[in-house]
């Protein structure tokens, strides 16, 4: 009988955030990240210079848990669910850790999109969803192999998720997503006319 296994796999960790940490009050995590966006001016104009919609964070603001208890919170626990998704990688950390490098609020308004990317001087990556509308789909990601597929046939329609092309996981709120940071990922449209909330974060090897 045919052995016909995996190999290579991509691993993608999803949770409940306060699974492994201080609980977070998601209405005032949600107040907290639209009163940062009003107040943060820096932001708001990289935002407008570089055609991002709606507002992101990531070129202004560095010290978000200093600044903030409940983005410490947020931090305590991400510590403890990028440990746990080391550990299932098998990595080799050789008596150092994982680290946060930054982390960020995203703001996407409705028709927002962000384009398709990578994150390539960390180690784990991730968000964390603070409000996602039924008409935002949160985040799709792409097999790391599709470029090299040039002459493969599309997969069925219902193929299973391993074998697909790109995944949409769907996360709710409250819930966090960790992939290994070469993993090419976007943010499709939002169609709703509720705004998208999240907290990205990267971790370094240190």
């Amino acid at each position: 009988m045919a052995l016909i296994k995996s190999l290579f796999v991509t691993r993608l960790y999803h949770a409940k955030l306060a699974e492994l940490g201080p609980a977070v009050d998601p209405d005032e995590l949600a107040d907290s990240c639209i009163s940062i966006a009003e107040d943060d001016g820096a932001g708001q104009d990289w935002c407008e210079e570089n055609g991002f919609p709606g507002y992101t964070s990531y070129a202004s603001l560095t010290d978000l848990p200093w600044r903030f208890p409940i983005f410490a919170d947020i931090v305590t626990a991400l510590d403890a669910h990028v440990a746990a998704f080391a550990e299932d990688l098998e990595f080799d950390l050789d008596g150092r850790k994982l680290v946060l490098e930054d982390i960020w609020i995203n703001i996407l308004p409705e028709g927002g999109t962000h384009s398709s990317h990578i994150h390539p001087h960390s180690v784990i990556s991730g968000t964390t969803y603070v409000q996602v509308p039924p008409g935002a789909r949160s985040i799709k990601l792409e097999d790391p192999r599709h470029a090299m597929m040039m002459a493969a046939p599309t997969r069925k329609v219902g193929a299973r998720e391993e074998l697909r092309a790109f995944v949409y996981p769907g996360p709710e709120a409250g819930d966090v997503l960790l992939w290994e940071s070469w993993l090419r990922h976007e943010v499709p449209m939002n169609m709703d006319e509720d705004d998208r909330i999240s907290v990205s974060f990267n971790y370094r090897w240190e």
